[in-house]
């Protein structure tokens, strides 16, 4: 063996052990040689890289036209001379798909032009960069874009917006009572829901629309280059209806809803941070309006949010200086339509602003339930209320009984009834002589710890009474499954009654339905004599409203028992 052949073999040898794919190529990116471990990629033997008496290219096995146009650029670079090195996604025929890092370079021989090329498999690494992009900028749980793939898709809806001038529609939206379903059934459940909710967003918006989860239960939907700017008003609606549907999560049916704020580029800001501000802005007041709805930004939000944040901050200070007594209760009295006699009445709260004087708990109560300060004031209502029910049971009536109202989100962070039940008998007073008053919504849960927490207060002699009943999720199921001792009836039933009415009917059809139920009923909101006197007709049990008096602080409310009693 000349020292050439030696060579020569010693080369081949080399080439065909090697750990990456060499190849060299002739004119045209026909094959002259490839090594074993390139022809296993390409899922070819060396025979067949020569068919009918010519070589096949390189370009008749990579599988798809886009890489085979790259791999095609960058072959008339390295005819120019220069060496290159790039990337191909590869998925010849009969062989499995992989990334490969290709150099390519031209060398002169004696025999021509040839091209060496080097092919290093990189299929590891791109699925690893592949996660990694995946996890950064993709929620883990709902597949959606997360809060930086967000961003961008915003930054570039406006650069887009700019350059065409077709404004863009940015929508925020939150899920209502999503934390009542984490706290009752679970963050698996919640998960879920999470899940279901993404899923339906995705098929309300258009193809090339942008949903994202920004964290917990807050979604965002970018709608660009908007020829039809009434399309947004339809996805809007369309997204409410598809949110209000029942979800069925494993063997628990949930019922949430969405409210949804909107802002435009250009026409409400121009930053994307400026749009993202302005789309909550709005979501907040579709919040504030009763939730399952969608609201327009308006700048009037900007002062109705800063004036929103004063008031979260001076209920902060006036729930840490309770000494100065910046609360009180007033008392409204629960009348017996048979006797007319006053056993029962409800308290409501009462802020005292030092500079803005009194303040509705329908402005201060919705913020004290999202800061959770409604645990401390419940508490407060509770131990107040307790302390005037001791006295007027002492000095009035041995049996009197106060309503107070807990919220929901005070029900649902309430470990037990204990420390209630502990504080009453400091005072001496039964169980019975409490009612707690809950609204509708809360027994939407139907979950366990919602029973569960129903029925410690029944097991306590503490009534229950459902308030506004008849204006939320009604269902005769609700009464079946939970401890409920009285319906309320919502004042919008009582305000138009009338002989022969569809309220009339209503109540009576109430009335009837409570009493076979084993519950009493109260009637809200009586204003006139004829009111009183046909839910008396009725049987109604119990009535409320300004016919019979004003909720009252403490003196007049004792005036009215004096009166009662002479």
């Amino acid at each position: 063996m000349t020292d050439s052949e030696f060579y020569r073999s010693l080369l081949r040898a080399y080439i065909d052990s090697a750990n990456d794919g060499i190849f060299v190529l002739c004119d045209e990116m026909k094959f002259h040689v490839a090594n074993p471990l390139l022809q296993s990629w390409l899922g070819v033997s060396e025979d067949s890289l020569v068919e009918h008496g010519r070589r096949r290219p390189m370009t008749d096995f990579i599988g798809d036209a886009e890489n085979t146009q790259l791999f095609s650029r960058n072959f008339r670079t390295v005819l120019t001379g220069q060496a290159v090195r790039f990337e191909c996604y590869i998925h010849p025929k009969g062989a499995v798909a992989r990334w490969i890092e290709i150099s390519l370079s031209k060398v002169n021989l004696d025999a021509g032009n040839m091209f060496i090329g080097v092919a290093r498999d990189i299929t590891q690494k791109k699925e690893s960069e592949e996660l990694i992009w995946q996890q950064t900028n993709f929620d883990a749980l709902t597949g959606l874009a997360n809060r930086q793939m967000f961003r961008d898709r915003l930054e570039q809806e406006i650069k887009k917006a700019h350059r065409t001038g077709l404004p863009l529609a940015l929508m925020v939206l939150d899920l209502d009572r999503f934390k009542e379903v984490n706290d009752t059934l679970g963050h698996d459940i919640g998960d879920l829901l999470l899940q279901e909710a993404a899923h339906r967003l995705s098929a309300c918006i258009r193809e090339a629309d942008t949903v994202a989860r920004l964290g917990g239960d807050e979604f965002t939907v970018i709608l660009g280059e908007l020829n039809d700017i009434d399309c947004v008003e339809r996805i809007a609606q369309s997204i409410l209806q598809k949110l209000t549907e029942p979800f069925q999560l494993g063997d628990q049916m949930v019922y949430i809803s969405a409210s949804i704020g909107i802002t435009f580029y250009p026409e409400d800001a121009l930053r994307s941070d400026e749009l993202l501000k302005c789309a909550d802005q709005a979501m907040y007041a579709a919040k504030q309006q009763g939730r399952n709805r969608r609201s327009y930004y308006a700048p009037s939000m900007q002062e109705a949010i800063q004036t929103r944040m004063r008031l979260a901050n001076d209920l902060r200070h006036a729930l840490n200086t309770l000494a100065d007594k910046p609360f009180h209760l007033v008392y409204q009295p629960i009348v017996e339509l048979a006797s007319g006699a006053i056993h029962k009445a409800e308290a409501l709260i009462r802020w005292q602003h030092p500079a803005r004087g009194l303040i509705s708990p329908a402005e201060f109560i919705p913020i004290a339930e999202e800061t959770h300060m409604i645990l401390d004031i419940g508490d407060w209502v509770f131990q107040d209320a307790a302390r005037q029910l001791a006295r007027w049971r002492q000095s009035h009536d041995a049996a009197f009984q106060i309503s107070i109202n807990v919220s929901p989100v005070q029900f649902h962070n309430m470990s037990d009834v204990a420390h209630w039940l502990d504080f009453l008998r400091t005072l001496d007073l039964p169980g019975q002589s409490l009612v707690v008053e809950i609204t509708e919504g809360l027994l939407l849960d139907a979950s366990v710890g919602v029973r569960e927490k129903l029925q410690e207060f029944h097991q306590a002699g503490i009534a229950v009474s459902l308030d506004d009943f008849g204006t939320g999720y009604s269902s005769l199921s609700y009464l079946k499954k939970f401890s409920i001792d009285n319906l309320k009836i919502d004042q919008s039933f009582v305000r138009n009654l009338a002989p022969n009415s569809d309220d009339m009917v209503l109540c009576e059809a109430i009335i009837a339905m409570a009493h076979k139920l084993g519950m009493q009923v109260i009637a809200e909101g009586v204003e006139t004599p004829e009111q009183r006197d046909l839910l008396a007709a009725a049987g109604c049990d119990y009535a409320q409203g300004y016919l019979f008096a004003r909720p009252l602080r403490i003196e007049a409310f004792e005036d009215l028992l004096d009166k009662q009693a002479k």
